[in-house]
């Protein structure tokens, strides 16, 4: 059975970092497309999609996400890691206190994953761009929403201890031999 694995964090925390030294090291990762809907929603005059139009990124977020779960599901392999998952789009709204339709819980609970890798707030690292504006105090309190928002979905979280990438993603794949 293949093993769905979510790397989950406030922004700035190293997840697509790992990523990177995850598909390095011949792994499938499912990348982070948020930047992707931002980048094209600029390139269409819209600065920040999600703080104008928070439903409508959201909803695009959740088709992207989604299509990368059945993407995975096709791969021949028994592992594929995912840069963010699904439950992540209603916790950012639940953070940004946006109302949203059932359906982002739902397909929540439809589309799940084998285990989730928590990547805690880490000030050293978190830097913005222009596609990362958060602060270092917003990347807190949104990382306390994802993590509410897997729990309340039954899932438990598997801290990953902050040091190199290598320990970081030597850390992960530990865990997974482990069983």
């Amino acid at each position: 059975m293949q093993q769905k694995i979510v790397l989950i964090g406030g922004p700035g925390t190293g997840k697509t970092t790992v990523i990177n030294n995850l598909t390095k090291r011949g792994f499938n990762c499912m990348p982070e497309i948020s930047r992707e809907v931002t980048l094209e929603a600029q390139q269409k005059g819209i600065e920040q999609l999600f703080l104008t139009e928070p439903l409508l990124f959201s909803e695009m977020l959740l088709e992207g996400r989604i299509k990368q779960h059945k993407k995975a599901s096709e791969l021949h392999s028994n592992i594929v890691f995912f840069d963010r998952g699904i439950p992540d789009v209603f916790a950012y709204m639940d953070y940004y206190n946006t109302n949203y339709p059932d359906k982002f819980k739902e397909k929540s609970n439809t589309f799940t994953y084998s285990k989730i890798f928590h990547f805690a707030p880490w000030k050293e690292i978190h830097t913005t761009d222009n596609e990362r504006y958060e602060t270092f105090e917003e990347a807190v309190k949104i990382d306390s929403f994802l993590t509410k928002a897997y729990k309340e979905l039954g899932y438990q979280l598997i801290n990953v201890p902050f040091g190199s990438i290598e320990k970081r993603t030597n850390f992960i794949l530990n865990s997974l031999s482990g069983e």
